[in-house]
Formats: C-alpha cells, structure tokens, sequence
C-alpha cells in the first residue's frame, strides 16, 4: 500500500505543486486549506486530490482534521507543512494582530501539526516531515520582522526535531524557497519585479512550483533516510549560505 502525505496549504501555489508532484511519485495525498472553497473544489475536481478544510493555527482543529485523513487515506507517513500567510510591515507600524496571526499560521502550526503525527510516526518507526521556511528566514528582510522570525523559527524547530527522532526512522528537513513564481509573487508590479527582484537572483529569473516540489518529493522518498536536519535553499543562487 502507498504511503499517505499531507501537505497544508496543499490546494494552491507551491502547495498544489507539491501535492501534484507527491500523486504523481504514487503517494496517496491529502491537502488542506483554510479558507478558499472555491479553489479548493477545483483543484480536487481537476486531480483527484481530496481536501479537508481547517485552521492550521489552531491545535484541536488539527487534530482533528489529521484524524479525519487518517480515517479516510490511512495513517500519515510524510508531513508537509507548507500553510503559510504574510501581514507585512515595519515593526514600528506593527500591531499585535499582524504579529500574532503570522507567527500562529507559519510557525505554531508547525508545532499543531507535528505534535499531532509523531508519536505515530515513532511507533511505525517511519516518518518524513518536511517545512517550507523561505529564504528570508535565512537573511531577513525589511519589512518582515513577523514572517521572517516564524521562518527562521521553522529551521530551529526541524533542527531539533531532527535530533529526537533519528534513531526512530523519522527525517526532519526544511525547503527555503526564493521567489517562486506563484499568484503572490506575480501579482507584484512588473517594474519591481524587473528593477528589484530580478537582478537579486544570479539565474535571472523566478522559480517555479514545480520546482520546490521536485525537492519535496526527493526528500519524501525512503532512500532519503540519511538526510535529517538539513536545510534545502532553492533560491536560483540569490542567497548562499
């Protein structure tokens, strides 16, 4: 029987690429959203993938939306957290719900969702999960303080969980995208995305969907055992670490 993979975010964007390029390597795959039913419904019509609705900031909403995919595709093998939102501003213009709903989204919810697939995954002794960050998580940026800490954030907790769960069959590793060519990043003026984006990335061009999930599906194989704690940046050669 295939493996299950559950990939937050899964319905749109890098999410939907990711969940795609896991159908395709013969995975049985689950996205969740949070809120866009419409693009949600076209995207399970279009490929078959089911999608379950839920907050992932909140605790309980996750384990209960991981236990309706464990019901319906069997128990998770491979996590993808990839859900993730921007409220960006200088933080001397930052309020508080700007900063709270960021962290809540982009790094709480990796807690909700890990929390709630470990103790599974150690007692099958198997496990890949694997945390989109960003590459701003790695250098900042202006403008950010809020996504770029939850970013960074995700790093620090893979690291660690990493370590814990090494010797149970569990990998933990991070994807830090560039700019990536999705609805967000087009939607920027094309004068900027020219003028200030663009010259930043030695390849000269945004990456594309397909290629973050391509690294997701490499490290969601069994033969990526030996690879835990590790950092993966996609970025076209813009930042190198």
């Amino acid at each position: 029987m295939s493996r299950v993979a559950l990939v937050t975010g899964g319905t749109r964007g890098i999410g939907a690429a990711v969940s795609r390029a896991l159908k395709a390597a013969g995975y049985q795959v689950a996205a969740s959203y949070a809120g866009n039913d419409a693009a949600a419904a076209a995207f399970t019509e279009e490929t078959g993938i089911p999608a379950f609705k839920w907050d992932v900031a909140d605790f309980e909403a996750c384990k209960a939306g991981i236990a309706e995919v464990t019901a319906t595709l069997g128990p998770i093998d491979i996590l993808v957290n990839n859900a993730g939102i921007t409220r960006d501003g200088m933080l001397h213009k930052m309020g508080p719900e700007q900063w709270h709903s960021v962290i809540n989204t982009n790094l709480n919810s990796v807690f909700n969702m890990c929390r709630n697939v470990i103790e599974g995954m150690r007692e099958r002794s198997f496990g890949r999960i694997i945390c989109i960050s960003s590459i701003n998580g790695q250098k900042g940026q202006l403008g950010q303080t809020n996504y770029c800490a939850a970013k960074a954030g995700e790093i620090g907790f893979s690291k660690a969980l990493a370590q814990e769960n090494a010797n149970k069959g569990i990998t933990v590793n991070v994807i830090c995208p560039g700019y990536i060519g999705t609805e967000m990043v087009k939607a920027v003026p094309q004068e900027v995305l020219e003028k200030r984006i663009l010259p930043q990335i030695p390849v000269g061009r945004l990456g594309e969907p397909e290629e973050i999930a391509r690294c997701v599906v490499f490290l969601a194989a069994d033969e990526a055992a030996f690879i835990t704690g590790s950092t993966l940046s996609v970025n076209g050669g813009q930042y190198i670490v």
